[in-house]
Formats: C-alpha cells, sequence, structure tokens
C-alpha cells in the first residue's frame, strides 16, 4: 500500500468509526443517561489525551509563542463563534440547537485527520506512529459518535438525518487526512505550530464544554471517573509504547 492509499484508509476508518457509533446509538441501542455519561466520561478522556500527549508536546518543543498564541486565539473564536450561532439558531428554533456539538465534533475531527496526515508524511510509509495515532482518533471517534448519535436523536432529528448527518461528517477526518499528507511536507516552523495551537483550543472546547459538561448533568460515579482516567491512561500507554 502506497502513502497516499495509507493516508486515504486511516481517514477513512475514523470517518467509519464515527458513523457506525452514531448509528448504533441513535437506531439500535438508546443509552440511557447514566450510559451516556460514560461513554462522554471515555470521550473525554481521549480527547484530553489527543492534547496532553499528541498536541501539547509537540507545540512545546517547536517553541513559537507568537504562532501558539495567534493559534489559541484563533481556535478559540472559531468553537465560541459556533456556539455563539448555535444559540441564535436555538431561539429560533425554540429549543435547543445541536449544530454547536455538530460545528465542534467536525472541526475537531478534521483537525484529527490533519494530524493523521502530518503524521503519515513524517513516519513514512510503514511507519508506526501514524497507525497508533489512527488508533487513538478512531477509539475517540467511535466514543464520540455513541455521544453524538443519541444528543442528535433527543434534539428532535430522525434517524435518517442522523445517519446523513453523521455520513457527512464522516468525510471530515478523511479530507483533512489528504489534506495533512498533502501540505505536511511544506508547512511547517511557525504555520505548524498556529494549527497546533489552534487543534488544542478546539479539542478543550469539545472535552470541557461539550462532553464533560453534558456528562455531569447525572449523578457522578466512581466508574465514570475510572473510565475517564483509564481512557486517558490508555492512550498515553500507547504513545509510550511507541
Amino acid at each position: 500500500m502506497g502513502l497516499a492509499s495509507q493516508v486515504m484508509f486511516y481517514g477513512a476508518l475514523c470517518g467509519v468509526a464515527l458513523v457506525v457509533g452514531s448509528v448504533v446509538s441513535s437506531r439500535w441501542w438508546t443509552p440511557s443517561a447514566q450510559a451516556k455519561s460514560y461513554i462522554q466520561h471515555v470521550a473525554g478522556g481521549l480527547v484530553f489525551a489527543a492534547v496532553g500527549v499528541e498536541v501539547l508536546p509537540d507545540m512545546l518543543e517547536r517553541a513559537i509563542p507568537g504562532a501558539a498564541a495567534a493559534g489559541f486565539i484563533l481556535g478559540v473564536m472559531l468553537v465560541m463563534g459556533i456556539e455563539f450561532f448555535s444559540e441564535k439558531l436555538s431561539e429560533k428554533r425554540g429549543g435547543e440547537s445541536p449544530w454547536s456539538l455538530i460545528g465542534v465534533i467536525t472541526t475537531d475531527i478534521f483537525i484529527d485527520g490533519v494530524l493523521i496526515g502530518v503524521a503519515s508524511v513524517a513516519g513514512g510509509e510503514g511507519g508506526s506512529q501514524a497507525l497508533l495515532v489512527t488508533i487513538a482518533l478512531a477509539a475517540e471517534m467511535l466514543s464520540l459518535g455513541l455521544s453524538m448519535g443519541c444528543t442528535l436523536r433527543e434534539c428532535g432529528l430522525s434517524q435518517t438525518r442522523v445517519l446523513v448527518t453523521s455520513a457527512l461528517m464522516g468525510f471530515a477526518p478523511f479530507g483533512g487526512a489528504i489534506g495533512g499528507y498533502f501540505f505536511g511536507g511544506y508547512v511547517n516552523g511557525a504555520w505548524t505550530e498556529a494549527i497546533l495551537a489552534l487543534a488544542a483550543a478546539a479539542l478543550l472546547y469539545l472535552a470541557v464544554e461539550e462532553l464533560l459538561k453534558e456528562a455531569h448533568e447525572v449523578r457522578e460515579t466512581p466508574l465514570a471517573t475510572l473510565l475517564f482516567f483509564g481512557s486517558f491512561f490508555a492512550i498515553m500507554m500507547v504513545d509510550m509504547a511507541s
């Protein structure tokens, strides 16, 4: 398998994981509020791990403060802009709008795809770095899909609309991976630092303001805490083993 085909396969795998999780939770299995909280704790731990294990170490190693500040500020403005327009849509609809969650997750998984493409270029064909990143991100997207599917159903979307929405979102990591592959060899230095900082902002917002905020609306249990830290620990161990 050539490197380009490998990148496309990895990006598609992450997209499929998101769609599978969304379809399962919206059609065949409707988790209880407590089960949904458990899923969101797992997804939150995986997202925090992606920031702490993959993104921040690379940012600190590059150490370009100006670019990092610009990228982080842009990322915060982006996710807050998505939240602002989502609230406006909610007011017009007279109820909760799913577009904030959809917008933030789409932004997040597109950036995840870019990371896959960049890691593939850095590691070359047959390198283990991109494969491990893909495994971690596919697990994250499966958890996100499970959480997203039931959330979209609660917001009033039909099963068909959930399927179409998740399928369209599934193209985001695929497109991001291709973009990261083609531009990974040319984008470096300050531009890479800014992209990583933007990714950190989007990932932190997804975990804190979307996943864990909703997860804590139900009673917190020791199992939920263990799932959060366990998912973080698993990704940390995978990264250390690589």
